[in-house]
């Protein structure tokens, strides 16, 4: 092989950053009497809409695990779990900052709607549990990949357990990781499940990249066990449950979301994975580097980050039409501005990193 760099990580989020792009704005403006999931585009869209989350989950997983497993390979692996340790932080900070409504704040009026956890929280937690499965299997790569598997299956398979999960009797910033019932987006469970099937799935890019017929076997792969996931899945639920007399087989196998959505997440895979020679275009990859950006971004222009004012307001008013061409000049607007304006991620994780470096400094000298 003449590079391990794996393009086609960049072309998925790409994809999925665009994805999660025009998803926002089309189901926060598109007029109400328009979403019937009888007609077939709205059907259609409404589906892949609901893999791009998934999508970035996973492929979260798997470029942090890789990157991980690369940098053991240089003595490295302590240096790089500090910082996907700060990162993780980083995107908590940053999930939470996108929510301060500072003008409410300044007005005397406090709520803790700020303290719902969306995707960044999400991702950012789920990067330090990556660390610490990692610390767990005492950095042995086979104990590590069969944990993050077993992690996977436990979280999609026990979702019946904690579906309609309450937790209040504990701070509401703790429990808005593991409950929805205070509005948040997402929480840890069942999310973390695909970043772990991520991590899996670095360990074996990592072992046998360079192996001969390795990217068309993992196609075929890919396309394999995603048809299983979306067709068959729930019949193999409903088969343990009953070999083993177990309910929570059956009750996950009567709402298989999770396992469904996994087995898009791998044809996507097998897809872009398998053009990935013809989508190395600049644009794109560019695209797929600056997903921080670019999330920021939408969100002040759409949910009116810090003042409250943002497209939102428009209210859901537009038809299909409308929506879909505003969504292409959205899409176009925020990447100008991520590519040529705003370094958000390298602005931000910078400071981060310094105040970070400046209490652990102080915390030695003191120490001395």
């Amino acid at each position: 092989m003449k590079s391990k760099r794996l393009y086609f990580i960049d072309i998925i989020r790409a994809f999925a950053i665009l994805m999660m792009l025009q998803g926002h704005f089309i189901d926060t403006l598109l007029n109400p009497i328009y979403r019937d999931k009888t007609n077939v585009a709205y059907s259609i869209w409404s589906y892949f809409r609901g893999i791009t989350a998934p999508t970035f989950f996973t492929i979260s997983g798997l470029i942090f695990t890789f990157l991980l497993l690369k940098a053991k390979l240089k003595g490295e692996d302590s240096l790089r779990m500090r910082k996907g340790a700060l990162r993780g932080l980083f995107l908590i900070f940053v999930g939470y900052l996108i929510r301060i409504p500072v003008l409410q704040w300044l007005s005397g009026s406090f709520n803790t709607n700020f303290l719902v956890i969306d995707v960044l929280q999400c991702i950012g937690l789920s990067l330090i549990l990556i660390i610490g499965l990692y610390l767990i299997s005492a950095k042995n790569q086979s104990v590590f990949s069969l944990l993050s598997l077993c992690t996977g299956i436990v979280i999609f398979v026990t979702e019946p357990l904690y579906r309609e999960l309450s937790c209040n009797n504990i701070p509401i910033a703790i429990s808005n990781y593991i409950s929805k019932s205070n509005g948040s987006v997402f929480t840890i469970i069942p999310w973390f499940g695909y970043v772990a099937f991520g991590a899996f799935l670095a360990t074996l890019f990592h072992k046998n990249l360079d192996k001969k017929h390795f990217k068309i076997k993992t196609i075929l792969s890919f396309v394999i066990t995603g048809l299983i996931l979306i067709f068959y899945s729930s019949y193999i639920l409903c088969e343990i449950s009953w070999l083993t007399d177990t309910k929570l087989f059956l009750d996950a196998a009567s709402y298989n979301y999770l396992f469904t959505r996994l087995g898009n997440v791998f044809l996507y895979f097998a897809f872009f994975y398998g053009v990935e020679t013809y989508l190395k275009a600049a644009l794109i990859l560019k695209i797929g580097q600056k997903t921080l950006s670019i999330y920021v971004i939408h969100f002040i222009i759409i949910y009116g980050s810090f003042t409250g004012l943002g497209l939102k307001l428009i209210g859901k008013n537009l038809s299909p039409l409308q929506a879909i061409v505003g969504a292409l000049i959205f899409m176009a607007c925020v990447c100008f501005i991520a590519f040529y304006y705003v370094k958000t991620n390298a602005f931000l994780y910078k400071h981060l990193r310094n105040f970070y470096f400046t209490i652990k400094t102080k915390y030695q000298q003191k120490k001395l």
